[in-house]
């Protein structure tokens, strides 16, 4: 063979080795380098959670006043600044409008391939928005009371608290997504409970196509992310079900589909004959734990401590994989199962203040807190 031959077929070989190398290193910058900004913020920003010592020392305010005083230079400041007053309820919103104001930071900060699902996220004020609205009308309670001022759909949802009957709701919900639900709860086809659950469907539905949509880690992460969630719901349901008797064909009908668990198991947990039994057939899904750490409060009738463990295991689970996948999305959702879980136990903290509950037995309370 010619040298010149050889020449040409190692030049050749030298372009697609290059070629090779400069796709794949495109792809990894591709990958990750758009997490690199996003997710060293967000680390900076775990560093700031309130540690327990700092929730202990809150626990010790005595009045509603002095806990907002005691949260001036924290994250939520900001939010506490803008009471009207200092009542509860007030408090608990402009919590709640930190936690928003943290999902729509990741709606700007986060890569482009990923910011959809914080906006499909943000959607879930407008389902609390409505079903809230509608609640307090049925109940006669004023609706304004129960709105938080963030949405898609906030307009609508103003416009919601000043109608006069349902049917009015029907016509300013006109050409949603939500028009359905609130139809068929004015025709009386479905009840309240189960108007507020076709709402969360919904909202679950809308989270899982966007999943549906992506690929590689992205979608491994947030699938994982958002099955759990459906998880926890129907389990949720399912034992609460069980608890107060509620008909069996009717409890198929309610669940949310595209969570891990399968059918099966969820009809057997449906056939069982009490929360117990039905907790049982969740011991051979990775839910496993879960049923260890709950069976015992389960056969007292406490079926809030299955839903603690159950939010603890998507927290570790998200944590777990903000580690393994340090340049993801993984790194947002684990912040966020966090700041929830401190938003809760601040949420509890403040309930309890205003119940005059000593201070001692708030700390060992808002230990429980999960």
């Amino acid at each position: 063979m010619e040298i010149s031959t050889i020449t040409m077929i190692l030049d050749t070989t030298l372009v697609a080795v290059f070629a090779w190398v400069a796709y794949k290193t495109g792809s990894l910058i591709w990958k990750y380098t758009p997490y690199s900004y996003p997710n060293a913020r967000i680390r900076a920003m775990e560093a700031r959670l309130l540690s327990d010592q700092r929730l202990l020392e809150l626990a010790e305010s005595k009045e509603l006043e002095n806990f907002v005083v005691n949260l001036e230079d924290s994250d939520y400041g900001k939010r506490l600044s803008e009471l009207k007053s200092y009542s509860v309820e007030e408090i608990e919103k402009a919590l709640d409008l930190s936690f928003v104001d943290t999902i729509l930071l990741f709606q700007k900060i986060m890569p482009k391939r990923v910011r959809g699902f914080f906006e499909v996220m943000l959607e879930e004020w407008d389902v609390r928005n409505i079903v809230n609205v509608v609640k307090a009308k049925i109940t006669g309670l004023p609706a304004q009371d129960f709105v938080i001022p963030v949405g898609k759909i906030l307009n609508k949802v103003k416009a919601m608290v000043e109608a006069k009957t349902m049917e009015e709701i029907l016509v300013i919900l006109e050409g949603t997504e939500y028009e359905e639900p609130v139809r068929k709860l004015i025709l009386k086809e479905i009840n309240l409970p189960e108007f507020e659950h076709l709402m969360y469907s919904l909202h679950y539905q809308k989270l899982l196509n966007y999943v549906n949509s992506r690929k590689g880690e992205e979608k491994v992460i947030l699938s994982e992310f958002v099955s759990s969630l459906i998880d926890s719901k129907n389990i949720s349901l399912i034992l609460r079900a069980k608890a107060s008797g509620i008909n069996a064909e009717k409890l198929k009908i309610m669940l949310i589909p595209g969570g891990s668990i399968s059918r099966n198991v969820l009809e057997a947990m449906i056939s069982a004959e009490d929360p117990l039994m039905a907790l049982t057939e969740l011991e051979k899904t990775k839910y496993a734990e879960v049923v260890k750490n709950s069976r015992e409060a389960v056969e007292k009738g406490d079926i809030s401590t299955v839903e603690k463990q159950l939010r603890r295991y998507i927290q570790q689970r998200m944590k777990e994989q903000s580690q393994f996948y340090p340049l993801s999305v993984a790194v947002a959702l684990s912040y966020m199962l966090q700041k929830e879980n401190e938003i809760r136990k601040l949420k509890a903290i403040v309930r309890l203040i205003a119940d005059r509950v000593r201070p001692e037995r708030i700390k060992e309370i808002v230990g429980e807190v999960t």
